[in-house]
Formats: C-alpha cells, structure tokens, sequence
C-alpha cells in the first residue's frame, strides 16, 4: 500500500475545493428569468386608474380595489389601470378569474375584459375611456382574439397569418396560415373561436380552452420586437407579427364583468436580433 503523505492530502482537498467555486461563474445565469411583480398584492402602486367620464385616478365607485392580496375589478363602470411606466421585450403573465357579476349595458352579454400592450398617446383617446394600444382580449368564448384599439393610422396595426374563411368579418388565426393580413382596427380571433360564437352571458365554445367561471386562468403575452405570442392555460391561441408600435404602456380593462387578479408578473426578454 502507497502511503500518501498528509501534507499532499490536505494540498489536494485544498484544490478540489478551489476549483469548484470558480467553476460557476455568476456571469452566466440567465439575465431572462428576472420577475418583476407588477401587482404587489398590497394596492395599486405603479399603476393608475382611468374610468370613462371620471378622468384619473377618480374612483368613487371603488372599480378597482385590493383585498386580500387580490385585485378585484367590478365591471361596473368602462375604464382601466395603466402602468405608470413603458414597457418593451417582456412576457407579461395575468392570472384572472371571472366573478358572477356583470352590469349594464352588459348584464346579459359575455363577460368581457382585456389586456392593452403597447398603449400611446392619451389616456381616453380610443372611446374616450382607453388609450390606444394593442389588446389581447379577455371575453368569455374569446379569450385570446386580438385587437387592433388604434386611431385608424398605420401607427396602430399588426400582421397574423390566418385561415382562408373569415368568422363573420373578422379573420381567424392559423399558425401556419399561408395567407397573411394586415389590420389597422378590428380583430384577428384566437384559432379555436366557435363560429357560432354569441354575445350572451355563460358562452362556451366547443373548443374554448378557458376554464369555466370561478376558475382561475392564466394569460401569457410574450412580446419580443415587432412579435405578439398570446398564451391561454399554457396553449397558443394567437400570434401577430410586424406589431406597431412596438413599446408602450400596459393597461387592463374594466369592461362590464366582475374579474379577479391574483398576479400580474413581468419577465423582460433580450431584443429580437
């Protein structure tokens, strides 16, 4: 048996040891996984409200309110919560349920609400209740459409590539699409959207993939460059590409339907090269 002096073991240890701290650098985490809480469970700090008619921050009504580590929207008057701050190359997350409430003139229609990226310009311009942006559709049967909430300028457009039928007027998404369209206004509708979709409370389609009311869902926007992905309970429902603008503020609507939030977290994402 070769004896190894003590001295030697102890030099080898030494080194071992040595060798396994510099081996992870820091350097070479992953700058993507940041999460930013952009609701603190607490109040509304970084956003601000805007109600159709009322202006900002006026809110007698109570719209928007934080109980509980949750945001509660009532639905019961047209306005929405915009982020103080501008954003770009971010995966945007929202998990919303549906309470049992809606109000007039939406008391029998489909629960109705919506996320706006990219919003520019005045607070109201769009209706006189949103500021103009690109809006990833919260509606039950719906859930997923896209939305052109623009001035009518190609300042405000996107690009889908969609199904040769359209639903009514509005064209459909379709991944692989060999048609492609660009809109100024209007909607391209998530792939899996019921031609026989109707405006009435409760719809479900045959393919909704929202889960029903009191259930919580989770809204994804990955928006990197001039791209929009749209992800509903973890499946592709929509895509736009050549997205104008491409920054912008976030806001989220209160549109007729009691809506419960428990998180709103934002990831920023490196630039499309």
């Amino acid at each position: 048996m070769i004896k190894i002096p003590t001295s030697l073991f102890l030099f080898c240890i030494m080194a071992l040891q040595h060798i396994t701290v510099v081996a992870l650098p820091a350097t070479k985490r992953n700058t993507d996984t940041t999460v930013i809480k952009l609701f603190n469970g607490i109040d509304l700090n970084g956003w601000y409200t805007f109600i159709k008619d009322r202006g900002k921050n006026t809110d007698p009504q109570k719209v928007f309110t934080v109980k509980k580590g949750l945001l509660h929207i009532s639905g019961e008057e047209w306005g929405c919560i915009t982020t103080n701050d501008i954003y770009e190359n971010y995966t945007l997350s929202v998990e919303y349920k549906w309470g049992g409430k809606t109000h007039i003139p939406r008391k029998e229609n489909a629960r109705d609400g919506g996320i706006l990226v990219h919003s520019n310009g005045e607070d109201g311009g769009y209706s006189g209740t949103w500021m103009h942006g690109i809006e990833c559709q919260i509606i039950e049967g719906g859930s997923g459409d896209m939305l052109v909430v623009g001035d009518g300028s190609k300042n405000f457009s996107l690009t889908c590539t969609v199904a040769k039928d359209k639903q009514k007027s509005s064209y459909v998404f379709q991944k692989n699409g060999e048609d492609t369209v660009t809109i100024n206004g209007g909607r391209i509708n998530w792939w899996g959207r019921d031609a026989a979709w109707e405006d009435v409370i409760n719809f479900r389609g045959k393919q909704d993939i929202e889960n029903a009311v009191g259930e919580w869902n989770k809204i994804e926007c990955v928006v990197r460059g001039r791209e929009i992905s749209v992800y509903l309970n973890g499946i592709l429902v929509n895509r736009a590409l050549d997205v104008y603008p491409g920054s912008g503020r976030i806001q989220i609507q209160s549109e007729g339907a009691e809506m419960i939030i428990k998180n709103i977290l934002l990831i920023p994402l490196t630039p499309a090269r």
